[in-house]
């Protein structure tokens, strides 16, 4: 999972990017609406966390600046201002969700869950490739009934490519998946993240293949 998180204070930004981290989500920051603009240019995030005091305004009018844009990405909204007035506003605007602070990190994972559970988040569930099978809500691999543990990385890698299985996936859609924007990605990250999957996968008998497609990307499909 991929998130843009639009906040201003910035022992905040970095404490909630860390402990999202640590349950596989890969957070993008920026601190004000010209940034957050900038960043949902390309579609690569799977929802927004937005603070509404920015220093160049009301977070909330990049709201239905989204909307306009097609953009069905769903958006949490951050806020100290908690009353049920602003709450009515953030909703009537097109916000998701509305949580107030201080918060709890379960509950905005719980929120964030909910959101992403939705038809027009994110659809279908759950994925079957092989013997392997994929619960994008819960963020569980089984392979013939059996649970799978993988490293954070290896586990965004394969779940973009489950997610678009049977097509090629070009390298960039992959670093954005498994990157932030402050991260230095070296040359062979990629490649070296995608070997180690392979072995796992084959140890496992997941009874698929991971190809490399030289000078594009890589494709995931079951074995013949």
């Amino acid at each position: 999972m991929r998130l843009l998180l639009v906040e201003d204070e910035a022992e905040m930004a970095a404490a909630l990017s860390a402990a999202l981290l640590k349950f596989d989500v890969v957070v993008d920051h920026v601190f004000s609406l010209d940034l957050a603009r900038e960043a949902i240019a390309e579609p690569v995030h799977d929802a927004i966390i937005l603070d509404r005091q920015l220093p160049d305004g009301d977070g909330l009018s990049l709201v239905p600046y989204l909307r306009s844009r097609r953009s069905g990405v769903p958006v949490i909204v951050l806020t100290a201002r908690g009353e049920v007035s602003d709450r009515v506003l953030g909703l009537n605007a097109g916000a998701d969700d509305y949580l107030a602070k201080p918060f709890a990190l379960e509950e905005l994972l719980a929120r964030l869950r909910a959101v992403l559970r939705r038809p027009s988040a994110m659809a279908p569930t759950q994925a079957r490739v092989g013997k392997l099978t994929f619960n994008f809500a819960s963020r569980d691999i089984t392979i013939n009934g059996e649970p799978v543990e993988l490293r954070r990385r290896e586990l965004l890698v394969l779940e973009t490519l489950v997610r678009r299985h049977g097509r090629t996936v070009l390298r960039t859609v992959l670093e954005e998946a498994v990157y932030s924007f402050d991260d230095e990605i070296q040359s062979n990250a990629l490649d070296s993240h995608i070997s180690r999957l392979r072995r796992k996968l084959d140890a496992a008998g997941a009874s698929i293949e991971i190809h490399n497609i030289r000078g594009v990307g890589y494709l995931l499909k079951a074995s013949e």
